[in-house]
């Protein structure tokens, strides 16, 4: 009898198993060859990994080598905006912001070594990970995949067609190929999801596999948001030398608001009455006059900040001298996209009238803007209901209202409104005051204002119908959040419907324009 061939000597062990602290080095050294020029992972994030979630954590191991990996996280992918960055949805790689009880396994790496592909280790790395999605009843897996092959194609098509055409099989890429292989499907493209992934032009493919053994164990459910972040400005009134002073304080608060990742950032009525303090013109009449020169600065600086900081910026109001030498309070949105609108102070009141001969407006204007529609009434105009209901019939889901005050009644008129204005119509108000003193300026003596965000009055909002609010008379910002989605619910479901309950068959709001 012929001896039986041994075949222990040609046979490889390939495994996928959970990774182990004694692989980080071996997971660090794949990683510098499979990504020259990007950030590789540290020690510490990997042994985060492993602190965190030791089951989303697996390694391919030939013989006893490990020759690739990959990692995840559990999370609500509810809860993050679709157009998060990498970074957002791992907490900068740490995954400390991984949930137990998430309903989505979130991939955040997978890499074979160079010498090792066309062996299907990256098949088998996602199959495992289909495992962990089964093994903790997930709904889905999802991930953000590089197209490392766009960097060939950007001249002549966009991310968009360039993923067309890889789905189409027109085009080989090896991230994104491979991911539809795998029963990947494209949910959205991400920009700026890898800073540091200069062969995809930081674009990123947000893909989904759907887990079909998936068993609902929990009545939990998730409702819908739609955050929006004000930053409103509380502006000290006090000497200045020149408009570059002024600026320089603008752009302060404006790089405070984007610091803040504030969509909004809104500063007070005639604020820029501020350069009057070295005109030295007497005359409140004329002074008024020379500020007008200075709207044309006014409209450059403000229009770069909005572009230059990515927000949205309602500049106050200011003088602003039109057809007929007749002069206007207007307040400017600047949008961070480089548009601008205007809206005018429709109701005048005595005391600008008396002293600067201000002329009035009379058109409610409301604007889109990338975080719904918005509408500006100006000090006065907020006291005047009939405004705001035609401005939130038009659209407006907030009203931003800067204001100029001198004493704690005029203020109060001023917060009391706004805040009925909120409850009213069912929207959001905010008001945006100055503080301080100009000595040397007539008519702009004293200032009084405690600046807020106001919402309606119901249980899903904040308590008291306050969102947020300065200290009285002190300069400082209060950057707060409203949520547009709320305010939608609420409308439809409150506790009172204010909107929906209006008698139309007895009294109506008529706008004559």
């Amino acid at each position: 009898m012929t001896e039986e061939f041994d075949l222990s000597q040609f046979e490889q062990s390939m495994i996928i198993r959970q990774m182990s602290f004694s692989d980080i080095e071996s997971i660090l050294e794949i990683q510098r060859l499979c990504f020259p020029g990007m950030d590789p992972w540290k020690v510490a994030h990997l042994r985060s990994h492993l602190t965190i979630f030791p089951e989303g954590q697996l390694v391919a191991e030939l013989d006893g080598k490990v020759i690739g990996s990959c990692s995840s996280l559990i999370i609500n992918f509810d809860e993050y905006d679709d157009r998060h960055s990498w970074s957002d949805v791992t907490d900068a790689g740490y995954i400390t912001n991984h949930n137990p009880e998430g309903y989505n396994l979130y991939g955040i790496e997978v890499m074979v070594h160079p010498e090792y592909r066309r062996m299907k280790v990256g098949q088998r790395l996602y199959e495992g990970r289909k495992d962990i999605a089964r093994q903790f009843n997930l709904k889905s897996i999802i991930i953000g995949g590089r197209i490392p092959n766009y960097h060939k194609f950007a001249d002549e098509m966009s991310p968009r067609e360039y993923v067309t055409s890889v789905s189409r099989h027109k085009i080989y890429d090896p991230v994104l190929t491979f991911q539809l292989m795998n029963g990947f499907t494209l949910m959205r493209i991400n920009p700026n999801y890898l800073p540091d992934d200069r062969a995809s032009a930081k674009y990123a493919t947000l893909m989904e596999w759907n887990n079909v053994d998936y068993i609902p164990l929990s009545k939990r459910h998730f409702k819908t948001s739609y955050p929006v972040r004000i930053c409103a400005v509380q502006y000290m009134m006090r000497k200045i030398n020149s408009f570059e002073e002024f600026a320089n304080q603008c752009e302060y608060f404006v790089d405070v608001a984007s610091d803040a990742q504030s969509d909004f950032v809104v500063f007070p009525e005639i604020f820029t009455t501020q350069l009057m303090s070295f005109l030295n013109e007497p005359s409140p009449s004329q002074a008024v006059r020379r500020l007008t020169e200075y709207t044309p600065q006014y409209m450059e600086l403000f229009s770069d900040l909005s572009i230059r900081y990515n927000i949205n910026i309602i500049a106050g109001s200011h003088f602003v001298e039109e057809e007929n030498e007749e002069i206007y309070n207007i307040a400017y949105l600047f949008h961070r996209d480089g548009a601008i609108d205007k809206q005018y102070k429709i109701h005048i009141t005595p005391n600008e009238r008396k002293w600067w001969g201000i002329s009035a407006g009379d058109s409610v204007q409301v604007f889109d803007t990338d975080c719904g529609k918005i509408a500006i009434q100006i000090c006065y105009d907020i006291e005047f209901p009939e405004l705001a209901r035609i401005a939130t019939d038009m659209g407006a889901n907030i009203i931003f209202s800067p204001f100029c005050t001198e004493d704690r009644q005029g203020y109060l008129r001023v917060r009391y409104c706004a805040q009925a204005r909120a409850i009213e119509n069912q929207i959001y108000t905010v008001i945006s005051g100055t503080v301080g003193n100009l000595p040397q300026t007539e008519n702009m003596d004293i200032q009084y204002a405690q600046s807020a965000i106001f919402a309606p009055s119901d249980f899903e909002f904040a308590r008291d119908g306050i969102v947020g609010e300065t200290e009285p008379n002190v300069e400082m910002v209060l950057i707060g959040d409203v949520d547009l989605e709320i305010l939608r619910r609420q409308r439809q479901d409150g506790t009172v419907k204010q909107l929906k309950d209006r008698r139309h068959d007895i009294y109506s709001v008529n706008y004559k324009k």
